[in-house]
């Protein structure tokens, strides 16, 4: 599935993966999948959906501004999409909370004061 693609991709790293404490995320099957990867978990702190705020209001705004109401023909299409998207997010996308600037800006402003 994905996360085998994703850990395969991310051979000679050590990934992250980081999810809320759903019970198939505590599952033997699970960890033992990370643990052969060489990949560290992370997890929600029980009942604290805080910790997963900012990469959700991301997966929600992909959602709303890329994904919906868009039919992919592929996987490939669907990969370029996202990347597409993440760089765009990253270099062009205002956002309030960042005073205006796309993240790239609001870290090199940041940086330069």
């Amino acid at each position: 599935g994905s996360l085998r693609d994703a850990l395969h991709t991310a051979l000679g790293a050590a990934p992250l993966v980081h999810s809320d404490q759903g019970i198939h995320y505590q599952h033997r099957s699970w960890r033992s999948l990370l643990a052969a990867a060489g990949a560290s978990q992370s997890m929600s702190r029980k009942g604290n959906c805080h910790d997963n705020a900012i990469i959700e209001n991301f997966f929600g705004h992909l959602k709303a501004e890329m994904f919906h109401p868009t039919r992919f023909d592929s996987i490939t299409t669907l990969d370029t999409a996202i990347h597409d998207y993440i760089t765009w997010w990253n270099t062009d996308r205002s956002q309030a909370r960042l005073e205006g600037m796309s993240p790239v800006q609001y870290r090199a402003h940041a940086l330069a004061a």
